[in-house]
């Protein structure tokens, strides 16, 4: 007869292939989380070459591996998320690092403000090497949020601005999986959706338009950013913008004016930010102004495709995808 195992107040389920070092840091800052609630972390490895099976072990995780073609965003997910006992459930990524070890406490004294709270995400900080148009944009897109915890809800009062604004309906259904936390009594009811991507955003629009509500936890922090090569984020934003467009009906360049206003406008707010930078020479600032220009131009590009798929034959989807998508070449690997 097997033992039953320990209910928990919160199941931590990180989704891993190839995590590296940077897996290794996550564990240790997850594991080193000052609090009174009690807390199992459960990593689902999907074929990873590296040492990360070795390093989940050797952190005392509860480990599940399953072959790379069974890997999704929705459905690995569930799968952590049903080996745990946990009354809530926090969902970070494998360079997801929590930037303090007040981390876990602070989201779940969030989460337990209002019963009816399904879910909530805290803010994102860049890691020490971020490029400086995403350390922007981090810094501009929780700004949004506010400085305290702040609880959202879709209420008669703001649904006619949710349904006619695609900017506002975006807004209030942000949720990232980079570090969030569900209730597992709703997630037993609305699980994730079995999606290549954006399965957190899908997620969030479903718990709010059912009556829940979401939380905002600014002191249950992250780092979290990347440096990509600038070759590789048309693939990455084709991909975020299908998503956009599927989840919210997002159009980010509906003509070629706004297009070029967008592109210009962008390149003169980011360039502007980096002038800014006392910390860096003239040199580094003419690099990353260049950088700037050419990613905002790979970005709208990008999305001028993804929503161009949507009106396409099934067989001329497929060839786009073959062509841009990271998330289909993941998938057939």
């Amino acid at each position: 007869m097997c033992e039953r195992r320990q209910e928990m107040d919160a199941s931590i389920v990180i989704p891993v292939k190839n995590g590296g070092e940077r897996l290794n840091q996550v564990l240790d800052m997850i594991n080193r989380q000052e609090t009174e609630f009690s807390y199992e972390v459960i990593c689902v490895d999907s074929g990873s070459g590296d040492d990360s099976v070795e390093t989940i072990k050797r952190h005392g995780c509860i480990l599940k591996q399953i072959p790379p073609e069974e890997f999704g965003h929705g459905k690995t997910r569930n799968l952590g998320a049903s080996l745990g006992t946990g009354e809530f459930i926090l969902f970070v990524t494998q360079d997801a690092m929590p930037a303090d070890t007040h981390w876990l406490d602070q989201m779940l004294k969030a989460m337990k403000t209002d019963t009816n709270i399904a879910g909530g995400f805290g803010i994102h900080y860049p890691y020490p090497d971020c490029n400086y148009p995403d350390r922007l944009m981090l810094q501009e897109h929780f700004a949004r949020f506010g400085n305290e915890n702040h609880i959202f809800f879709l209420t008669a009062e703001n649904r006619k601005q949710y349904e006619e604004n695609d900017d506002y309906r975006q807004f209030l259904t942000f949720f990232s999986d980079n570090n969030s936390c569900i209730r597992r009594r709703v997630w037993e009811q609305i699980p994730y959706d079995d999606v290549d991507f954006a399965e957190d955003q899908f997620w969030a629009r479903k718990i709010l338009e059912a009556g829940y509500g979401k939380v905002y936890c600014p002191f249950a922090g992250v780092y979290h950013s990347h440096n990509y090569p600038l070759t590789s984020y048309g693939k990455r934003y084709y991909d975020d913008f299908k998503a956009m467009y599927r989840v919210y009906g997002m159009v980010l360049c509906p003509t070629a004016k706004a297009f070029r206003r967008g592109l210009l406008g962008d390149i003169k707010h980011q360039c502007g930010y980096i002038l800014r930078q006392r910390q860096i020479t003239w040199k580094e600032k003419i690099y990353w102004c260049y950088y700037a220009a050419r990613r905002n131009l790979i970005r709208r590009v990008a999305s001028v495709r993804a929503v161009r798929y949507f009106s396409l034959p099934e067989d001329e989807r497929m060839r786009m995808d073959r062509k841009y998508s990271r998330e289909y070449l993941e998938r057939k690997r």
